[in-house]
């Protein structure tokens, strides 16, 4: 299949585009999360409207042939003196996975954002952690740390984009 594959940041205007996508997300997710629907049968991914709202937040759309094919949702976060990114989401749709859509969209982020960086992973995923392991080891040549901190369940990679690949 050939592939015209782009990154592109989510306007005001496709919020409801966003929204749509989380949805199938947690859905897909829902094998790891304990959450359920709520009584409208809907998932509701509590932080959409944040990406529109607050600073440190970048929302993109992950497309395919101009198709939306997933997102990713991307935050700047400051803790204890340090500022990292940290891909808080990252959402890949199941046709346009094992085709290398999600390492390319994570590779562009990376480059998209260079500093310091960490990438965590639940526990029970353990798919997302050999995608996350693959990819930042290819994108950093194996110059990451993986680590865990009190508040998380799950590995966490830590790294730093120089903004290149």
């Amino acid at each position: 299949m050939d592939i015209n594959f782009k990154i592109e940041k989510v306007k005001l205007e496709n919020k409801t585009v966003l929204k749509n996508l989380t949805e199938l997300y947690k859905y897909d997710f829902s094998e790891f999360d304990p959450e359920d629907v709520n009584e409208h049968g809907l998932y509701e991914y509590m932080y959409v409207d944040h990406y529109f709202t607050e600073e440190g937040r970048f929302p993109f759309f992950i497309k395919v042939n101009e198709k939306y094919a997933g997102f990713a949702l991307i935050r700047e976060i400051e803790e204890n003196g340090r500022t990292y990114y940290s891909m808080s989401e990252f959402f890949v749709m199941k046709k346009y996975r094992k085709n290398g859509v999600g390492k390319q969209a994570a590779i562009q982020l990376f480059c998209k954002f260079p500093g310091e960086w960490e990438v965590a992973e639940m526990e029970e995923n353990t798919p997302a952690q050999a995608f996350w392991r693959k990819v930042i080891s290819l994108y950093t040549n194996n110059e990451y740390r993986e680590i865990r901190k009190a508040d998380w369940d799950g590995p966490i990679q830590v790294f730093h984009s120089s903004g290149s690949m």
